[in-house]
């Protein structure tokens, strides 16, 4: 059968034509020179063999048939009779193999370096009994330099394939993501980061006699706590402690102990996936218990459940990459769409307004124009929604008061943020959950409370959060059929174990808060922290 294939643009045509050219005024010249009849007969046609291929090229298809096994066929037939009077023609062999590594690749060279050595030596034996040492050696050479030219052509071949084609990024994402759906059927430990990290503490748990543990994951240059465990209420700065000593457990990839307090990372090929750090119990003595060579355990025991955490906080990271994407093409065909002809529809209003006969008229040309510039408003605040992200701010309060800004601009209801934030931040993906949630409520209030003001209080103390939206506005309404805000934020919330609360507030208004639960209470500031470390060797 014979095998087609698209050219994807012009540039293998405009090599092929170039080294066709080159080659035949290359031999042409000496020829003329010495006035070689024969050759330049044989050269003449040769020339009439590779414009008409060229022609056949325009049409952007190569038969390997057709085109690439006859080009070196002729060529090679047409130097086997001019080899009795004339080896000057032998250097057309390198052409063909070079051509058709342009356009076929390995596979087109061996076609053409076969053809045109068949012909040749077919026609050469039938035509003049066989070949002389001196013309062997010719046609052997000319043959292996148009071996090397057809490699370099498979080279070019596939540099230009490669740069031509603006899909490939895609077609290769495409073959990604497929396998990571066929695997995430397989993955009995399934992709959710907080129940890894839970199944961690628990392992640690069983085999440290721990009144409190946490799992950070690193986030950038920082760790980020996963999820706390906590046996009891006590000293606020125990957790400060492991929060601190983990960081240079992370820092130097060792297990680091302070008398009570420990902390060791879980490694993967790809590098530390997390830092376990806990506070053992005041009946333990840490000289008996061994605790030592307890943690070397727990570090090979949980390598498995380090590569499951790592697997999920990178799916965790796609996920969230993937969407963020999604959000500001959505805002730039609002933006760049329906936003400027809703826009252009005012201004045909306006020029219909100029013209008015009748005030009842003008009038209702005046309610249509207030309803086209609200309409435009709600989508101007529908794009900032969609562009704003937590992930390029400093903190989520950061990005809760940019957010609260743009809104007071656009609706002109004053929105007054407070921010009770630790440098320690949450992880990504809880944050982006809870920045949607207050992004949420805050537009609700705008847009149906007929609030006069909003005040919005974030207060985070990584794992921990508590984010309140309170208005002075109409309060809880009956939902209309088409509207899924509450619905969704309880959904969000729902994703990040959150609880969220939606009351009305006795003096009128809505207040919405979503809180992130830890085992333990917020640490307070200055807390006293042991300096005296001893670092387990791996």
């Amino acid at each position: 059968m014979t095998s087609l294939v698209r050219l994807p643009d012009r540039q293998h045509l405009r090599l092929g034509a170039a080294a066709r050219g080159f080659v035949l005024v290359a031999l042409l010249a000496p020829v003329l020179w010495s006035r070689d009849t024969p050759a330049l007969l044989a050269l003449l046609t040769i020339g009439l063999v590779w414009v008409l291929a060229t022609l056949a090229d325009l049409r952007e298809e190569r038969s390997v048939v057709l085109l690439t096994v006859l080009e070196a066929g002729v060529v090679g037939a047409i130097c086997g009779f001019a080899l009795h009077d004339s080896m000057a023609v032998l250097g057309a062999l390198s052409v063909p193999p070079f051509v058709a590594g342009l356009y076929r690749g390995l596979p087109g060279v061996a076609y053409a370096l076969s053809a045109q050595l068949v012909a040749l030596v077919l026609v050469a034996f039938l035509w003049s009994e066989g070949m002389s040492a001196d013309q062997g050696f010719g046609v052997f050479s000319w043959c292996l330099t148009g071996l090397g030219l057809g490699l370099v052509g498979t080279f070019l071949q596939t540099a230009l394939r490669s740069q031509a084609d603006p899909l490939a990024p895609y077609h290769y994402a495409q073959t990604l993501i497929r396998q990571l759906i066929d695997l995430s059927g397989g993955l009995d430990s399934g992709l959710d980061p907080v129940a890894l990290g839970g199944a961690i503490l628990s392992a640690v748990r069983d085999d440290m006699p721990a009144t409190a543990l946490v799992v950070h994951v690193p986030r950038g240059d920082t760790l980020t706590p996963l999820i706390t465990k906590s046996m009891h209420v006590g000293d606020p700065a125990d957790l400060a402690q492991c929060e601190d000593i983990a960081v240079e457990a992370w820092a130097v990839g060792l297990p680091v102990v302070d008398d009570r307090v420990f902390a060791f990372p879980l490694s993967t090929e790809s590098g530390i996936a997390a830092v376990v750090a806990g506070v053992l119990s005041e009946r333990v003595d840490p000289g008996t218990l061994g605790l030592d060579d307890r943690i070397r355990k727990l570090m090979r025991r949980l390598e498995t459940s380090a590569v499951h955490l790592d697997t999920a906080l990178l799916f965790s990271a796609f996920r969230d990459a993937a969407t963020a994407e999604e959000r500001r093409r959505l805002a730039r065909e609002m933006h760049d769409g329906v936003a400027q002809d809703i826009a252009s529809l005012g201004y045909l209003v306006d020029a219909l307004g100029a013209g008015t006969t009748s005030p009842e008229q003008a009038e209702r040309l005046e309610v249509l124009r207030d309803r086209i510039t609200a309409v435009v408003a709600e989508i101007r605040r529908s794009v900032v929604t969609l562009r704003t992200s937590v992930g390029a701010s400093e903190s989520l309060g950061a990005a809760i008061g940019s957010i609260a800004r743009n809104l007071t601009e656009v609706s002109g209801v004053p929105i007054h943020v407070t921010l009770d934030e630790r440098t320690a931040r949450l992880r990504p993906e809880v944050e982006a959950e809870l920045f949607r949630i207050a992004q949420e409520a805050m537009n609700n209030a705008v847009r149906h409370a007929q609030a006069s003001a909003i005040h919005v209080h974030c207060q985070v103390h990584a794992p921990e959060a508590l984010i309140t939206v309170r208005d002075n506005g109409r309060g809880l309404q009956a939902a209309r059929p088409t509207s899924h805000g509450l619905d969704i934020m309880r959904e969000r919330a729902l994703l990040i174990n959150a609880q969220l609360d939606i009351t009305e507030t006795p003096g009128g208004g809505l207040s919405v808060s979503v809180r992130i639960p830890g085992g333990r209470p917020v640490p307070e500031e200055g807390a006293t922290l042991t300096t005296t470390r001893d670092r387990i060797g791996a």
